[in-house]
């Protein structure tokens, strides 16, 4: 039955034009599925984790050598320039115009162990004098091998191949969390449909008993054997049947359009739902539903990078209450000529080398102020992630004892059901044989009409409570399996 609702579905939306909407008859699962599929949120979910994936993929990619090419193909300069004639023993203003050319290629690569960048570089320069004596000259840098370093407590390379795959990870448990948060929307509406169609029944079996009981009273009446005040009383609850009957439609097309525009469905699409009366038989232990919950929920991998985060704010405020020490060295070749068919020709030694430090001698206390307040941040933070932690086992340990209670009130409220449906039975055929007057029946009716929606109202709490469960352990219970998704098919859409 899912597979031809399916089925359905893609034909309806692959040719609009030429198909008319059909009435379909979808169970719970059937509107899970299609809310993973179509509904707007799920598109909304899926790119999130897109996002999420990428951001990692710029991490992985910060780890690998980069190659880059750099230009300026043209830049022309005239300007006049303060200059020294020592001939004339003075300054002057003399015109200059030139017009350069250059192009780099340069390998980089990020040293994770020390934080520091390894480079590999090649150039090459034209300039052109365009003053009164016309020249041309060219200069190259055929290789340059370098390395920087801050030779500090604070390595943030380290601290990004720490945080960032906690982060990725975090963001498939939220993947997963949020598609279950998504069948938790569906089953909402998805039963609101159902006691809108529910109320949309009983209104319509409630109108045509009452029709036939005025009736039958008006007869009854007219031989005198029902009375007046009885009649009337029968007319009333005909007149509130209308009534009901009225404000159950406009119940109806309310919870149906909402359906409908949550699947992505045609507005005019009517769906018929089939009502899981049927529950699994299980009982969740709250142990294992608390293990698979810190195995699995976002959550814990969560606190794990906010304490990473905040250990590195302490290691970076440490390291810059202190001095910093910057080492730089490059080693190339170069060379310079007038000819480009020369530029390359013996090649002579290029180094720099560069150290560099920085003391703070007077700051007032602000540095060691700023590690403080990172250390103590952390300590705070510690202590809530302690309390998120138990809080969050005390609220799910409260769900499993809800669940497997629930499970018996189904069972309850449907037992109930019977037995109310079976009353009214029974207190209609001895209303219509003069046994019990209409008071009697009317209670009758009411009992039966409480005891279908409280069947249904804990049907929906029992699956509620279900797949909240499944949302905050990422665990199937039914098929006793972790849940997972297909990450590498959500990337290729």
């Amino acid at each position: 039955m899912r597979r031809i609702a399916i089925i359905s579905f893609i034909v309806f939306m692959a040719f609009p034009t030429y198909a008319q909407p059909q009435p379909m008859e979808l169970s719970l699962e059937d509107v899970i599925e299609m809310a993973s599929l179509n509904s707007i949120d799920a598109f909304r979910i899926k790119n999130m984790y897109r996002a999420s994936y990428w951001e990692y993929r710029y991490y992985k990619a910060d780890r690998l050598p980069s190659l880059s090419l750099s230009a300026t193909p043209v830049s022309f300069y005239r300007s006049r320039d303060l200059e020294y004639d020592f001939d004339a023993n003075q300054y002057e203003y003399v015109q200059s115009k030139y017009l350069s050319s250059d192009v780099s290629l340069e390998i980089n690569q990020n040293v994770a162990l020390t934080g520091g960048n390894f480079f590999v570089s090649t150039d090459l320069g034209r300039v052109k004098n365009m003053g009164s004596t016309e020249t041309t000259s060219f200069q190259s840098t055929p290789i340059s091998i370098g390395y920087e370093q801050y030779l500090t407590g604070y390595n943030a390379l380290k601290w990004e191949a720490k945080i960032e795959p906690v982060k990725f990870e975090k963001a498939k448990k939220e993947l997963i969390e949020s598609l279950e948060s998504l069948s938790i929307t569906a089953a909402t509406k998805f039963f609101n449909l159902v006691d809108a169609q529910i109320q949309l029944k009983i209104a319509q079996n409630k109108l045509a008993s009452n029709d036939t009981l005025y009736r039958l009273g008006k007869g009854r009446f007219q031989v005198g054997t029902v009375t007046q005040d009885d009649l009337l009383t029968l007319e009333l609850e005909l007149l509130r049947a209308k009534q009901s009957l009225n404000e159950s439609n406009s119940e109806i097309q309310r919870a149906q359009a909402d359906l409908n525009s949550f699947l992505g469905l045609d507005k005019a699409t009517k769906i018929s739902c089939i009502v899981p009366y049927e529950v699994p038989d299980i009982q969740i232990d709250a142990a294992t539903a608390i293990e698979q919950a810190m195995q699995n929920n976002h959550i814990t991998l969560y606190h794990q990078q906010q304490l990473l985060e905040q250990d590195e704010a302490v290691a970076q405020a440490k390291a810059e209450s202190g001095f910093n020490t910057r080492i730089y060295a490059e080693y190339g070749l170069d060379q310079s000529s007038d000819k480009f068919a020369t530029v390359y020709n013996n090649p002579g030694d290029r180094q720099i080398v560069q150290v560099g430090l920085s003391i703070p001698i007077v700051d007032w206390g602000s540095n060691k102020g700023r590690y403080q307040m990172a250390q103590y941040t952390r300590e705070v933070l510690r202590a809530t992630v302690e309390q998120d932690r138990i809080d969050f086992e005390q609220e799910l340990f409260q769900d499993v004892l809800e669940f497997n209670l629930q499970a018996e009130q189904v069972k309850t409220a449907g037992l109930a059901d019977t037995v109310a449906n079976k009353g009214y039975e029974v207190a209609l055929q001895r209303f219509l044989i003069g046994k019990v007057d209409v008071v009697k029946l009317n209670i009758a009716r009411a009992d039966l009409e409480t005891a279908r929606r409280s069947h249904i109202s804990a049907i929906r709490k029992y699956w509620n409570y279900y797949y909240t469960l499944r949302m905050k352990t990422l665990f199937d219970f039914v098929k006793n399996e972790t849940l997972t998704a297909e990450y590498d098919e959500i990337l290729k859409k």
